[in-house]
């Protein structure tokens, strides 16, 4: 069995390429990256592949059993055609099995909505490629938060328009571990998985990381039209957008759903702190 995993230079395909040598070996893995110098560090085979072109997922894919898709960065309607891309070439070069990594989320009511809706089209091609197929909706990421510590403290408090909605954070480390059982596990074929961990709120996580890095800071939640226009200013509109209504979403509760982590993987998703605390160990 060969198994590829596409953006495999990101850090999440790079977890879950990490997470798959440990089970079967890095001779059996296979990276994808749109520059492949960038996974050079993993020591397995990287074969070019730019969701834009066809052609290099045609030669990419050869020999590869099973693929791991993991969804693009891209506009919304420029992601869909890129993951034709993939999903054509692997049906074409004998792929027998396409795990996509989705994401959680509304796919109505808020201004991360049209990316979910992309994502919700890839889910559906996936599903009609006429391969064997999982899907996981990975919940957001924790360790951006982590990242941004610094900023947090110089500003001595964590400020976004979640409000008291809840998320149920997750880690890149535990995505890994997940999508390598659902790649090596048949009995996942023909499932949809919310990936996702504990519910908290915003004033939690802000307690969760005073607990482990000894800050002091507060939650100050704000409107998401003042927000929306912070985001904007510093990052741009198009980034800023997405930004703003990913914490929308969790305000208005698209992000405290049930987790199906533990039908993914056989063990429960670690709790917030205890993930907190290991990446900070790292």
């Amino acid at each position: 069995m060969k198994i590829a995993v596409t953006s495999v230079s990101g850090q999440l395909g790079m977890s879950i390429a990490k997470h798959l040598i440990k089970e079967i070996g890095k001779e059996n893995v296979i990276g994808i990256a749109r520059t492949p110098e960038k996974a050079a560090h993993l020591d397995i085979e990287i074969r070019k592949g730019d969701y834009n072109n066809r052609n290099h997922f045609d030669a990419a894919l050869q020999g590869v059993t099973t693929l791991l898709l993991v969804s693009g960065m891209d506009e919304p309607q420029k992601r869909i055609e890129q993951h034709k891309n993939v999903i054509e070439a692997a049906k074409a070069n004998g792929v027998k099995k396409i795990v996509y990594a989705s994401i959680v989320g509304d796919a109505e009511k808020n201004a991360f909505s049209p990316i979910v809706q992309s994502n919700r089209q890839t889910e559906l091609d996936v599903q009609n490629a006429g391969l064997d197929w999982v899907i996981g909706r990975n919940g957001i990421y924790i360790e951006p938060d982590l990242e941004y510590i610094d900023t947090y403290v110089k500003e001595g408090e964590i400020r976004n328009c979640a409000g008291n909605g809840k998320c149920t954070y997750t880690s890149r480390g535990e995505l890994g571990y997940a999508y390598t059982k659902m790649l090596l596990e048949s009995k996942h074929n023909g499932q949809i998985y919310n990936l996702v961990g504990t519910p908290i709120t915003q004033t939690q996580l802000a307690d969760y990381i005073n607990q482990v890095y000894g800050t002091k800071l507060i939650y100050n939640g704000v409107s998401v039209e003042e927000y929306a226009t912070e985001r904007k200013k510093e990052l741009g509109d198009f980034l800023g957008t997405v930004i703003a209504g990913i914490y929308e979403g969790i305000r208005n509760g698209a992000n405290n759903i049930p987790s199906d982590f533990e039908k993914a993987t056989g063990r429960p998703h670690k709790a917030p702190l205890e993930i907190i605390e290991a990446i900070k160990s790292k």
